[in-house]
């Protein structure tokens, strides 16, 4: 059984970067809840929770430039509901999950008690921390680098195409409308170290594939998987 938290040094390998100042990356690691009960004054300042506020900025900048450039032909609104989906909490906790980081997170005991190092809001938030001690200790250019592949994959999952959705809901609103059809998705393949899995699931109506794939995450990966499937049914224009 691991002992957590496990070391920087890991999740340093995760990332493909190491750290001039490690200080950065142990305080983006740090929930307050772990510097509240160190009773020292100031403990805010330990903590993450300032570098979340910096982080959020980076992520944002970071993610409108790259759907700026990439969708030249999309409209304002368009833009903004797709930077919505890739950059919600729910997105954030699954890109935490990639790299395993709850696992390197500081947390008090209470909170690490209460299975912390899986629950959303607090890995999403160490995940704006963690963009924040990249930009701090390398620069804008580096946190691109490591965060544009988290996007971008994110963003082709939403819909073939690069159309913004949610393709889950949309087939499972389309399948509904025929009653007793049964959809599910069942993953097929799963390659890659622990930290930077590749998952391949298929999309199944009534036992039959009706779309196939590949994520950094199950979630991601049944995403693909139903934009394939919307596509079969000429549904990805709409």
């Amino acid at each position: 059984m691991a002992n957590y938290p496990l070391p920087p040094e890991q999740l340093e390998a995760a990332m493909g970067y190491t750290y001039r100042d490690r200080a950065l990356l142990e305080r983006a690691l740090t929930h307050s809840s772990y510097s509240n009960e160190l009773g020292v004054p100031e403990h805010h300042l330990l903590c993450n929770e300032r570098l979340e506020f910096l982080g959020d900025s980076v992520l944002s900048i970071i993610t409108s430039e790259y759907l700026f450039e990439h969708f030249k032909d999309c409209p304002e609104g368009d833009l903004t509901r797709m930077r919505a989906d890739v950059v919600c909490e729910r997105a954030l906790a699954g890109y935490a999950e990639q790299i395993g980081l709850g696992n390197y997170l500081h947390l008090g005991k209470g909170e690490d008690r209460n299975n912390g190092r899986h629950r959303p809001s607090i890995v999403a938030d160490a995940f704006e921390a963690l963009l924040a001690s990249l930009y701090l200790d390398a620069g804008k250019a580096r946190v691109t680098e490591f965060l544009l592949p988290f996007i971008s994959e994110a963003i082709a999952a939403l819909k073939p195409g690069g159309f913004h959705g949610d393709c889950k809901t949309r087939l499972q609103q389309f399948v509904q409308q025929n009653e007793g059809d049964f959809l599910e998705y069942v993953t097929v393949g799963e390659s890659g170290p622990d930290h930077r899995k590749t998952f391949v699931v298929e999309a199944k109506l009534n036992g039959n594939v009706i779309g196939r794939g590949e994520g950094r995450s199950k979630r991601m990966a049944e995403q693909a998987a139903a934009g394939a499937a919307l596509a079969l049914f000429g549904m990805n224009e709409e």
